[in-house]
């Protein structure tokens, strides 16, 4: 059995397609595949599958796996990874194409240079995906803008991000010397989150880029996150503290995010995250791992 890793700023994921796996994708395998000592080694898994007819247009499907088995909506480094690898192995023949995800229609566009450019949807403040009753707003049209959150004793301001999967845009003084991996472990799972959430601490550079580091939920803290770029941007202009299109420094490298104009209430601003991917290996599985996966 042949499996692909491929790379965006660091962040690495495992790709194989749906018709290759000789039993389904388990947490168990999942766990096994990502370790980096016992396994392959990533961030996660992408699934390459048929289109299920449930989003028009689509060509393909990607299914998202993090190590610990759970299935995110959607990952933005995942989607430029996702596209490039369908082009090499010939499953698409233009530039521009739909892939369904757990988020919904994606649209990657290929570009010359090796990067990919992202139609990311709609970047919303509000959604089922945060409690809102708990801040202190009814109903699930609350835009959650520059609020307050409680975690581990202190509170922090932030901005909720929706952009397919839910995100906790949080500013900090220096994201370089903060504590990521204690604060962001708690505030993954706080009630207000139903369905946990990723956070993003976040600084405002003179020049108008932001710098950043994320944690994952269901991974930890990675070297970059292209949903969580896409969110920071959003929050960023929105809060009036930069302009589209933004820089986005992640410890992988920089992505830019590009924000449109405000649309009425509560329908949020269209995004589009451009940044590179590219193919780390191509390996084929031994019997032996093979069986200790239970695949043989």
């Amino acid at each position: 059995m042949r499996i692909a890793k491929w790379q965006g700023l660091g962040n690495d994921y495992l790709i194989v397609e749906a018709g290759a796996l000789p039993r389904p994708l388990t947490p168990e395998s999942i766990s096994v595949l990502c370790d980096r000592h016992v396994g392959l080694g990533s961030d996660g898994i992408l699934l390459v599958d048929r289109a299920s007819g449930a989003v028009p247009g689509a060509v393909l499907r990607m299914r998202v796996f993090n190590p610990d088995g759970g299935e995110p909506e959607m990952c933005g480094n995942g989607i430029r990874m996702f596209a490039r690898y369908a082009a090499a192995a010939g499953l698409v023949s233009e530039r521009e194409f739909v892939v369904e995800t757990l988020a919904g229609a994606i649209r990657p566009e290929l570009r010359s240079d090796g990067t990919v450019r992202v139609d990311m949807g709609v970047a919303r403040f509000a959604s089922e995906s945060i409690d809102t009753t708990a801040l202190g707003c009814a109903g699930k049209e609350c835009e959650i803008v520059d609020s307050t959150l409680g975690a581990g004793g202190r509170t922090y301001r932030f901005t909720f991000v929706d952009v397919g999967n839910p995100h906790c845009v949080i500013q900090v003084d220096d994201p370089a010397d903060f504590d990521v991996a204690g604060v962001g472990a708690v505030i993954e799972r706080l009630p207000v989150f139903p369905h946990r959430v990723n956070v993003e601490f976040v600084r405002v550079e003179a020049d108008g880029s932001v710098r950043m580091r994320v944690w994952e939920r269901g991974v930890g803290e990675t070297q970059a996150c292209g949903t969580g770029a896409t969110a920071v941007g959003a929050a960023c202009v929105r809060l009036g503290l930069t302009r589209s299109p933004v820089t986005v420094h992640l410890l992988g490298g920089d992505l830019i995010v590009e924000v449109g104009p405000e649309g009425g209430p509560g329908e949020g601003r269209r995004v589009y995250m451009t940044g590179p991917a590219e193919e780390v290996f191509v390996a084929e599985l031994s019997r032996d791992f093979l069986t200790r996966l239970g695949w043989a």
